[in-house]
């Protein structure tokens, strides 16, 4: 009986046995093949480090390739703070070296941490700075590599490009909208310490940065420092509260150029004020349009069919009342009988009050609507504003007279430009965007393309036409004329807003504006120009804005090769403008006949013989009167 228990207990025993056994090696299994991994990562945190490699920020190329936001190589300093072997040294040393207090060293040396960075006086330190602290050879005290944002052109284009904080993280404009492509992936140096922190004699582990997308935008350059010059020169010369500028391509919505005043440097934003530096002019403010707004309101009246803009005649006494508001015509005693093309021309606003009162409140407000203002136009930039309508039941007699001439109403510069940009290119009301591409910066593979957006119709392509040759008028023959420019089909509008605080108008402070169009007769190019309270000046745009705007366009056309074009308007000369002349074929004509045939030109004789042989330049080109024409004389 004994020995039949002793071996049921011993069954029991090695059942427990077996049991315990398989469990241990069930468990043993599932580590080395289920929990490995795991494991091991967490072995390695015990006993590995990283010392960050912080990654470079993507390019900012314009459409051309011109890199306008680049990275710079430095050095920051990050310490391991079980590895320094005489603390009170390093402290002291190293506080002398990136001057500051002992005491503030020591919070950095004698932390409790397995690495400490040191921020900020640690960051983006100079290669002499760094040279020093390589120099002490100390033990725990690293310089690991990190990249720093560096604006090349300074100012240039500072509200778009935005920049980018001490953290590498872009915190406005484009650096901010597209901070997740720019940013790339930090890399490390991975070494191994004991538990006391030490460090071990096993080899090092490099993971390579992953380095951020590159963003290809609309800009052009060369376009974007013609703004930028003359907005320079606006501030020079007549010291205004503001100033600012663009360019679109009326077709896709790309923006060519886009500036103001004031600006920063983003190479040193710490500089400025929040203000300065959050507020992108071109896409934020708002204020009225002035007659800018003329090109919306005449627009309307042509898609309309109320009007045929050289047929349909409105005499302007000087004034016209609307209720108990008396609105005048800026020209004293007024410009007397004139055809609605006229009107245009004159930037006359009893003509424009009765084009409002043909359309009525609500057919001018539905243009309104249609051509986008009071809505933001989506444009891939933070900070738009959406400007400020009348409520249609707000509307009276008066409010409609004054929105039809650009008063009243507020709106954005980019608002405008988009509208008559639909004006020109057939109807179409097109989203504006400054990104072309993202792209991989090894590969050039595009990962994200803006293309263009067609958001709705406006008007019809007959009406469309009829404008764009309406505007070329404006600058031929009416108050653009100092936009001209001979062998080019320029069109364009001024603008001159009186502005208001607290619904009172100010005196004598005005927003100067013009709008210009290159070549009128197929738009490549419209460019907005406006200045707010321009001081030693007419108060009048076609003698503040309009000659800046000549300059800017003369720019246009040689940043996107345009040609010269033909059949465009004869420019209506007065007495101080600069009359330009054909010059004719004297070729094969006597010494003589030359002379008498290019009257209007200074003439310049080479060679010997009775005949000219050679011109420069050549026939049917067009020169300024007394420019010089060269003639190479031969038998």
């Amino acid at each position: 009986m004994f020995t039949k228990k002793l071996d049921r207990r011993m069954k029991i025993v090695l059942l427990i046995f077996f049991f315990c056994f398989f469990l241990v090696l069930g468990r043993v299994f599932y580590v080395q093949v289920f929990d490995y991994h795991r494991l091991v990562d967490l072995a390695n945190k015990l006993w590995s480090r990283d010392l960050p490699i912080e990654a470079s920020r993507g390019l900012i190329l314009d459409r051309n390739g011109v890199v306008l936001a680049d990275n710079l190589t430095t050095t920051s300093l990050v310490l391991i703070p079980n590895q320094i072997q005489n603390k009170e040294e390093v402290s002291q040393k190293l506080a002398e070296v990136l001057g500051v207090s002992k005491e503030e060293m020591d919070k950095h040396v004698y932390k409790q941490t397995s690495m400490e960075r040191v921020h900020p006086e640690g960051r983006r330190l100079s290669y002499e700075i760094a040279d020093e602290i390589e120099a002490f050879h100390f033990d725990g005290v690293y310089l690991v590599k990190e990249a720093k944002r560096y604006y090349p052109y300074g100012n240039l284009l500072s509200h778009t490009l935005g920049y980018v904080g001490i953290d590498n993280q872009g915190l406005s404009g484009l650096e901010l909208q597209y901070n997740q492509y720019l940013t790339g992936e930090k890399g490390a140096i991975k070494y191994f310490s004991d538990a006391k922190g030490n460090r071990l004699s096993l080899a090092d582990v490099y993971t390579q940065p992953q380095n951020g997308m590159n963003l290809q935008l609309t800009i052009d350059l060369k376009i974007q420092q013609s703004l930028e010059r003359e907005l320079s020169n606006v501030v020079d010369m007549f010291q205004p509260d503001m100033a600012l500028a663009i360019v679109m391509d009326p077709n896709t919505g790309e923006i060519l150029g886009m500036a103001s005043r004031p600006d920063y440097d983003p190479n040193h934003y710490q500089d400025y004020s929040q203000e300065t530096l959050s507020r992108n002019l071109p896409i934020w403010a708002s204020y009225e349009p002035g007659s800018t707004q003329k090109i919306i309101t005449t627009s309307a009246v042509v898609e309309e069919g109320l009007l045929d803009l050289s047929k349909d005649t409105f005499y302007d006494s000087g004034s016209v009342m609307v209720d108990t508001a008396k609105i005048k015509c800026w020209k004293a005693g007024g410009h007397g009988a004139q055809t609605f093309l006229q009107v245009l021309q004159n930037s006359c606003n009893p003509g424009f009050v009765k084009m409002g009162q043909l359309l009525g409140k609500e057919k001018l407000f539905s243009y309104l609507d249609l051509f986008g203002f009071g809505e933001k136009t989506g444009i891939d930039l933070n900070g738009e504003g959406t400007g400020i309508l009348f409520p249609l039941d707000k509307v009276g007699n008066i409010e409609l007279a004054t929105t039809a001439f650009g008063q009243g109403i507020s709106v954005t510069p980019i608002q405008q430009v988009r509208a008559v940009s639909a004006v020109l290119n057939g109807g179409n009301l097109l989203k504006p965007y400054v990104l072309k591409a993202i792209e991989e910066p090894e590969t050039g593979n595009i990962i994200l393309e803006n293309k263009k957006k067609v958001v709705r119709k406006t008007i019809s392509e007959k009406t469309s036409e009829i404008m764009r040759s309406a505007l070329e008028s404006v600058v031929a023959l009416g108050g653009g004329k100092a936009a001209y420019i001979d062998g080019y089909r320029i069109g364009g509008k001024t603008g001159t807003a009186q502005k208001a605080v607290n619904g009172v108008y100010l005196a004598n402070n005005y927003i100067m504006s013009f709008v210009g169009i290159v070549p009128s007769n197929q738009p490549e190019a419209v460019l907005y120009i406006a200045i707010d309270n321009p001081k030693k000046t007419a108060l009048l745009s076609s003698y503040t804005t309009t000659p800046i705007a000549r300059r800017i366009l003369l720019d246009i056309i040689d940043a996107l090769g345009i040609e010269k074009q033909e059949g465009g308007l004869e420019k209506d000369y007065i007495w101080s403008d600069k009359v330009y002349y054909p010059v004719p074929n004297v070729i094969g004509k006597s010494k003589e006949e030359a002379t008498e045939l290019l009257s209007k030109f200074q003439v310049e004789y080479s060679g010997s013989g009775d005949y000219v042989v050679s011109q420069s330049p050549l026939s049917d080109e067009r020169l300024e009167e007394g420019s010089t024409v060269k003639l190479l004389l031969g038998d």
